[in-house]
């Protein structure tokens, strides 16, 4: 009788996938590495088959095709990836274009001034309980229909990239609600649904995936995907989400006022929430479970930024031991970064300042800086903008009680011990850091009906915390504010650039 969950998660830079037991513990790990392509500057793309479905594919069969474990020893399958993404279809369900990214594609701002002009701010923040950004997905379609019309003509079905893997696994076409919450001004957030309040400015709602909450069964594996994966036919499969919020819930929250913080590529934060707190700087949204709502928000630029300084300005290092030797020549380093601040926004902004002409700047340079004191401030900036984040959550009454740290940049505590000194808070730390897929595989399991949500409690056990140093804090508060003002006082110049 089958008795393991996979889960299965598409990120930026690397698709992760595991198979788990019934009681969480991981049985087999799978990673594939892949890129992200930057056709122009402020755009992002990947390939819908070779990235998205190809890694599905090859991670199915790097759990599956060893001894003892086959496809019929799975009862339920859930997947995550980056998102919101906007992916065209035609009526083959045929992908007509490379997918765009989320938030850092910054590629639509001239549709968003159109639509914020044509509808009126105002009424986009009260219907959808955000504004437009780079991270919303109603631009962006506008954008593909002024820019490229011959393919427009071809447009059947617009999905995300979870939603579009799911297509290929079951022949379902079905978005969750957290992710569907950024197809503003699309959806009407009171009602959960669809809306054609303002649709007929950008698509026909008859081309958008059906909506279902994240544990929900959103079909079964099929004959064709049971072919290409070696997963069983008849399987369940969930209606999954977004990648930050199965981080979530892979450490555990998803009770009101859990913060997560994902230090991934970009930075991502889930708050949740019993009631939804609008607020225009940053994205209200559905949350995993009926009932739940989230304030979410996200940095574009925090793991790329890292990834960039080390593959352009530590190219003498071997890059299995660059960021060691980054990180350990940047503990070096006092707090401040030697006089240096540096704004992250190197793929434009996202929140709070939802900026998609924002620009990195790095401010203070003088000879007598090296290598590690940028690195440093590259940290430090990063670490500015969490704080920038948490602030906003806090300075409109949204309670933050607990902080938990996911993603890859957790496993430096260096980096972990910045944040919490820049932003004065405690961060928890769990066990098992594996990521999104273990969330993944958890709602796998409530979908076969495995599992129960209370569950979760055994699955999730935390390894400690990093406390911030109130001396250190201390020296880091005056140089928050001139973070701030040195956005303010170079914007105008930077717009220009941009």
């Amino acid at each position: 009788m089958a008795q393991l969950l996979m889960g299965i998660d598409i990120g930026t830079y690397s698709s992760k996938g595991v198979l788990v037991s019934s009681e969480g513990k991981v049985l087999r790990t799978a990673i594939i590495e892949h890129i992200m392509d930057i056709p122009h500057p402020g755009w992002a793309e990947q390939d819908a088959d070779k990235i998205w479905w190809g890694d599905t594919v090859k991670i199915c069969h790097q759990l599956l095709d060893k001894h003892p474990f086959s496809g019929d020893d799975v009862a339920g399958v859930a997947i995550s990836a980056i998102g919101p993404c906007m992916l065209p279809l035609d009526k083959d369900s045929l992908p007509l274009r490379p997918g765009i990214l989320y938030g850092v594609d910054a590629r639509a701002s001239r549709e968003i001034d159109w639509l914020n002009d044509r509808l009126g701010e105002e009424n986009i923040f009260n219907f959808s309980k955000m504004t437009l950004s780079s991270q919303a997905i109603g631009p962006k379609i506008l954008w593909m229909k002024n820019n490229e019309p011959d393919l427009w003509k071809k447009v059947d079905h617009i999905t995300t990239a979870s939603s579009y893997l799911i297509y290929r696994l079951t022949g379902e076409k079905v978005i969750d609600y957290h992710t569907a919450s950024h197809f503003i001004p699309l959806i009407d957030l009171d009602t959960l649904s669809w809306s054609d309040r303002y649709s007929n400015e950008i698509v026909s709602l008859d081309k958008l995936p059906r909506l279902g909450w994240s544990n929900d069964v959103a079909g079964y594996i099929d004959q064709r995907g049971a072919a290409e994966t070696g997963l069983k036919a008849g399987t369940p499969v969930a209606v999954g989400a977004v990648d930050a919020l199965s981080e979530a819930i892979s450490v555990g929250a998803v009770h009101p006022g859990d913060l997560m913080v994902m230090y991934g590529s970009t930075a991502f934060f889930i708050l949740v929430l019993d009631n939804p707190k609008p607020d225009k700087r940053l994205w209200t949204v559905a949350g995993a479970f009926r009932g739940q709502y989230a304030l979410a928000a996200g940095m574009a630029t925090t793991g790329s930024l890292t990834r960039w300084f080390r593959d352009e300005l530590a190219r003498d290092l071997n890059d299995d031991e660059a960021y060691q030797v980054l990180f350990s020549q940047m503990e070096s380093i006092e707090p401040g970064a030697g006089g240096i601040i540096l704004l992250p926004y190197f793929s434009g902004e996202r929140t709070p300042i939802n900026d998609p002409q924002a620009r990195g700047v790095i401010a203070g340079l003088t000879l007598a800086h090296r290598r590690e004191h940028l690195y440093r401030a590259v940290l430090e900036g990063i670490a500015y903008g969490i704080r920038h984040n948490i602030d906003t959550f806090r300075s409109i009454g949204a309670d933050v009680k607990r902080i938990v740290a996911v993603g890859g940049g957790t496993k430096s505590r260096a980096w972990m011990q910045i944040v919490s000194d820049v932003a004065g808070v405690p961060q928890y730390l769990p066990e098992m850091t594996i990521g999104a897929s273990l969330g993944d595989a958890f709602l796998a399991g409530l979908a076969a009906g495995m599992l129960k949500c209370d569950d979760l409690n055994s699955w999730v056990k935390m390894a400690g915390e990093t406390q911030p140093n109130p001396k250190i804090s201390r020296v880091y508060e005056p140089l928050y504010f001139n973070y701030l003002k040195l956005y303010e006082q170079t914007k105008d110049l930077v717009h220009d650039l941009a």
